[in-house]
């Protein structure tokens, strides 16, 4: 589900579960964290997170909260499971000791926004967009929409977008800082290549020393309690009757879709 390539001193992340947008399950989360220490321990140089799918990663899979709705206790078990291993690959990416790139070649919503905000560098394709969907589903925001995103963007645009549900395309995207560079139709890989071969030129120490300047632990451990805060808000709505049946509504629309 997270296929990891070492290749000419960085490290290459790809999130292979194409047949469901890299909708987020614990395997995948645990795959990527997983992966990302393995690049860590090789001393790659930079890491970059891509996907093999059409989207990028649509979020948290509906379809595996159903499969365990069948008790309260269950359903926020799988939950609790999920959010937690999300919550630790974002700050396994915060972790990373030197430059974290990620390639968007499509839709970015819910959860999945927390690996692109823990990003240095960002390269989107113009079909890729945002959108957190909480609203609509009935869930508390997390991957970062609150703990992240108010400071990247402002506290008064995170919460107009997320209680507003407001898509926010590619151009807008680059505009609020969420993307670094907009590419060409099809050409994103051509802008990572290109950073790959401008970091290469760098002083790696340098570039360690930058990195580990702004994600002091100080500055992690605040963040990694906004999360924990996001995950018991998550917890505390997901099975609430009328969120279950915004699930189960989702989930048929989709089947007929």
């Amino acid at each position: 589900m997270a296929a990891l390539q070492l290749d000419g001193g960085h490290a290459r992340i790809t999130l292979s579960r194409s047949r469901r947008h890299n909708a987020l399950v614990p395997e995948l989360l645990t795959d990527l964290r997983a992966a990302i220490a393995v690049a860590r321990q090789s001393g790659a140089r930079a890491l970059v997170l891509a996907s093999a799918a059409r989207s990028f990663s649509i979020g948290g899979d509906i379809a595996g909260f159903l499969a365990h709705a069948g008790s309260a206790g269950a359903l926020s078990a799988y939950a609790a499971d999920l959010v937690g291993e999300l919550n630790g690959a974002i700050l396994d990416l915060l972790a990373f000791p030197m430059p974290v790139l990620t390639a968007l070649n499509g839709p970015v919503t819910g959860g999945s926004t927390g690996l692109v905000l823990a990003s240095d560098l960002v390269a989107a394709d113009p079909s890729a967009f945002f959108q957190p969907y909480y609203v609509d589903m009935g869930f508390a925001p997390d991957g970062g929409w609150t703990a992240l995103l108010p400071d990247r963007v402002g506290t008064a645009t995170a919460l107009s977008i997320q209680v507003l549900n407001r898509r926010i395309s590619a151009d807008e995207a680059l505009r609020l800082g969420l993307v670094s560079e907009l590419a060409a139709p099809g050409g994103v890989e051509t802008v990572i290549a290109g950073w790959l071969a401008t970091l290469a030129a760098k002083d790696p120490r340098s570039l360690a020393a930058t990195r580990a300047g702004v994600w002091t632990p100080e500055r992690v451990s605040v963040v990694a309690a906004r999360l924990e805060a996001e995950r018991q808000r998550f917890l505390a709505l997901v099975t609430h009757p009328d969120t279950l049946a915004r699930m189960r509504d989702f989930a048929a629309g989709s089947a007929r879709a």
